[in-house]
């Protein structure tokens, strides 16, 4: 293009550059890194599911599936949210299958926000949230969970909502911070979810991966089930990551509208990985136990090794991530912190500050992923032990 030539990237995707795991993750690879960075696990989920996908794509069932969701997988999502939390939705009118939960919070955005409409979201937050409100043309209106313990002022939450405030965008059990939103949380921002009535989109995507109280869906919540589109995904719960397999759960009419942009996003989602999703949803309750109890051990080990370095440690309550403090040891910039990790000690960890708009509030925060097998935890402790705690001027 030539010099004066406009930019090809449209002006309200401009302050979404690279993502951070895609540059934390270069710099693991560049330098042979262990990388606690991007959150996905090292290992298989259960053999008897992925079993399952092998078997369907070998069957021939490799064309197009219903857009909505292969009827064995909507079937047991419905089944889920009943066993586990007593919601009760209709597997062909309220249950829709996505490309991952990235997917179903943007087509819950295009569906629902016209121009200017504003979403309420905390910070940190996930990375996707701001671009996708963008996309959809909206405007967002940040309210800050502050360390240690990432709970919110009630007054500036009141203070975000306007006449222009079409949602509010939920994460509990809560990437980055670990954080579970309380009952007490959740029933304010119910009551102002009533009270203004608004939408809320809850992505639950770790609501298996809760170590300290419960995860309570805000959708059991009086008068929230019809307000609320609920999100989850297989990739978390049952560490398949990459099939990519999301979910919606939301009453009829609002479901319709999540439809209309899913249609156009991306159709339908894999065939061949949908059977198997649904045996997934269907597991026995010692899976469930079993999978909580090892990744306890694994929170429980990195944990314990980065304390033992002298970072603040804040033990996270769910999710597969711990946030720490790394003023103990004289640094005071995540960015550069992050950075000079993975050629100067072979790790590599999240800088916090990428997901908050108020990077001041986050830049002495680093966060770790522990989804990995106890080996590469440990791996990773000892490399870290290089690290030297920076001099102060």
């Amino acid at each position: 293009m030539a010099a004066s030539s406009p930019s090809p990237l449209a002006t309200r995707l401009r302050p979404f550059g690279t993502t951070i795991f895609a540059e934390m993750t270069q710099l693991a690879i560049a330098n042979e890194a262990v990388n606690l960075g991007q959150g996905f696990p090292n290992f298989e989920g259960p053999a008897q599911i992925k079993q399952i996908a092998v078997e369907t794509l070998q069957s021939g069932n490799n064309q197009y599936a219903r857009p909505w969701g292969d009827l064995s997988l909507v079937h047991a999502i419905s089944e889920h949210q009943e066993r586990f939390y007593q919601l009760t939705y209709d597997p062909l009118d309220e249950v829709t299958v996505y490309n991952g939960a990235t997917e179903a919070i943007f087509a819950s955005l295009i569906a629902i926000l016209n121009p200017d409409d504003e979403v309420v979201i905390f910070e940190p937050y996930y990375d996707s949230y701001r671009a996708s409100i963008a996309m959809a043309g909206g405007r967002e209106r940040i309210v800050t969970l502050r360390a240690p313990d990432f709970s919110y002022r009630p007054a500036e939450l009141e203070a975000a909502i306007n006449e222009r405030t079409r949602c509010i965008l939920l994460n509990t059990p809560h990437n980055p911070s670990g954080k579970v939103f309380s009952r007490a949380e959740l029933e304010h921002i119910a009551e102002i979810a009533r009270r203004h009535d608004l939408l809320v989109i809850s992505d639950e995507v770790y609501e298996h991966l809760v170590f300290e109280g419960r995860h309570i869906p805000i959708a059991t919540l009086p008068g929230m089930r019809e307000r609320t589109v609920t999100i989850s995904s297989a990739g978390k719960s049952f560490s398949f990551t990459g099939w990519k397999v999301g979910h919606t759960c939301a009453p009829a009419e609002i479901t319709s509208a999540l439809r209309t942009s899913h249609q156009f996003i991306t159709f339908c989602n894999s065939g061949p990985l949908q059977p198997a999703v649904a045996a997934a949803y269907r597991l026995n309750d010692e899976y469930f136990e079993t999978f909580i109890a090892e990744y306890r051990a694994r929170r429980d080990a990195l944990c314990a090794g980065l304390e033992s370095l002298g970072l603040g440690v804040l033990v996270p309550a769910g999710t597969y991530f711990v946030t720490t403090d790394i003023r103990p040891l004289g640094y005071h910039d995540d960015l550069e912190f992050c950075r000079m990790l993975p050629s100067q000690v072979g790790v590599a960890a999240i800088p916090n500050s990428a997901f908050y708009e108020n990077k001041d509030e986050g830049r002495h925060l680093v966060r770790w992923a522990f989804c990995k097998t106890m080996p590469m935890l440990e791996a990773a402790v000892e490399r870290l032990k290089t690290l030297q705690p920076k001099e102060r001027a």
